[in-house]
């Protein structure tokens, strides 16, 4: 059962502050009722003290004759006596006319007064020695008191050490509350997530407000946004396959066995031409989807600065577009991303802006206050407001550019958006008269 509680987060934070309230209130115990002691042993020499002082000068005045009882003059000091030289009590306080000598100390002219203990045969006793006189024959007066009550018993301690143990009982016992208080919304969330299961991933934890475990639930509930992400891309990617896939594979298929069929009608040439066609086009598929699947994952993330710029310049240098790209670039637009998405992102929209254009592609790159911006202009056919959104969808075709847009896989701009926001960006599709402009924002660096 200890070993159990031990084990819990909670158990093991009330042992420390527990262990942590006896390490340091124990000793602070003890100093306390080291300091009691000492306080009531020096208030019982005070009162020794004056008692002595005073019998002595009653002696000295002669007003106190031999064999008379000693008047108190502090009732706590009960224990008086005059003692001659030679240890003979001349006179003394009712208290202490059966006693021997209280004490076991005589004072001489060089150190006149002095306060010490004395054990006799049946009590110890706190006295004070006051010598009268410095004369040779002078006598002693002792005055003395049985030790109080709280130092000749543990009732300091007994009290003491029971309101250490009633403190740290108490601490242990706030401390158990507190952290069953602090730690229910963890117990709620972890409930929450036990509820959530692979098939419906949309289900978020409840974030408690305006504390340290508000961060762990945005955490948390990151971590199943991403899951969803990839789990949503994975179906997306199985959906996407099995629809697009479909048509150039059953074209294939049916040339094929119309060959086999009709051998001697079959022009070899076409048949192979038509089908290297189809299988080009299956893998420019296939390469897209698994990009799609692959952006915003732990595949290919090698980040590293890149120069919007430069890798422009990198781009159209290895490029034969048939219409020439007019550039309005600004240097220093640099961003963090993965080199090789980013450039996928602006192959596909040069691309998409060489199909359409009618005489002019332009590209640019500036920076626009903590954003890198590249844009994609061409003089091609508008894009209506209602598609600008639409045209991101994967296999998304416009009726105005699909006989111009043949040899596309129809997710170049899908593949650009997904890039766009795995690297914390935009790219939109906006207002251009004549002609279509896409843009890329980045956070620059």
């Amino acid at each position: 059962m200890f070993r159990h509680w031990t084990h819990s987060l909670r158990g093991r934070i009330t042992l420390i502050a527990t262990l942590i309230a006896a390490i340091v209130l124990v000793p602070l115990a003890s100093v306390g009722v080291a300091m009691a002691k000492s306080w009531i042993t020096t208030t019982t020499a005070a009162d020794t003290w004056a008692s002595a002082e005073r019998v002595a000068v009653d002696v000295r005045a002669g007003a106190l004759p031999a064999g008379a009882s000693i008047p108190l003059p502090d009732p706590s000091v009960d224990l008086i006596q005059v003692v001659e030289p030679g240890g003979k009590i001349v006179s003394a306080s009712d208290a202490a006319r059966n006693l021997p000598v209280i004490g076991n100390v005589w004072p001489t002219p060089g150190n006149p007064v002095t306060t010490s203990v004395n054990c006799l045969p049946t009590v110890c006793v706190h006295f004070t020695a006051w010598r009268v006189s410095p004369a040779p024959d002078s006598p002693v007066v002792y005055t003395g008191t049985r030790p109080p009550r709280m130092l000749r018993s543990y009732v300091l301690e007994s009290l003491a050490f029971a309101q250490v143990a009633l403190v740290v009982a108490l601490t242990g016992w706030a401390t158990w509350l507190i952290m069953g208080k602090a730690l229910r919304p963890v117990s709620k969330m972890q409930a929450e997530l036990d509820e959530i299961t692979a098939s419906d991933l949309s289900r978020r934890v409840t974030p408690p407000a305006g504390d340290e475990l508000a961060g762990l639930a945005g955490s948390i509930n990151g971590t199943l946004a991403r899951l969803e992400r990839s789990a949503d891309q994975q179906r997306q990617f199985a959906s996407d396959a099995s629809h697009e896939l479909r048509t150039p594979i059953a074209g294939l298929r049916a040339q094929l066995e119309s060959a086999q069929l009709y051998p001697d009608d079959t022009d070899l040439g076409s048949l192979v031409k038509s089908a290297l066609r189809d299988t080009d086009r299956l893998e420019a598929i296939i390469t897209d989807l698994l990009l799609l699947a692959r952006i915003g994952s732990q595949v290919d993330v090698a980040r590293e600065r890149v120069d919007l710029a430069q890798l422009v310049r990198e781009e159209l240098s290895v490029r034969k577009d048939r219409i020439p790209v007019r550039l309005a670039i600004e240097d220093h637009a640099e961003v963090d991303g993965v080199r090789l998405q980013l450039a996928r992102v602006l192959t596909n929209l040069l691309d998409n802006a060489q199909r359409h254009a009618d005489q002019y592609v332009r590209v640019s790159v500036g920076r626009q206050d903590d954003m890198a911006v590249l844009a994609v202009e061409n003089d091609g056919v508008e894009i209506a407001d209602g598609d600008r959104e639409r045209i991101f969808e994967r296999f998304t075709r416009l009726d105005a550019a699909r006989s111009r847009d043949a040899g596309g896989t129809g997710l170049g701009l899908a593949i650009a958006r997904d890039v766009a926001l795995a690297h914390r960006g935009e790219i939109r599709a906006e207002e251009c008269r004549d002609g279509a402009r896409f843009v890329l924002r980045l956070p620059a660096v």
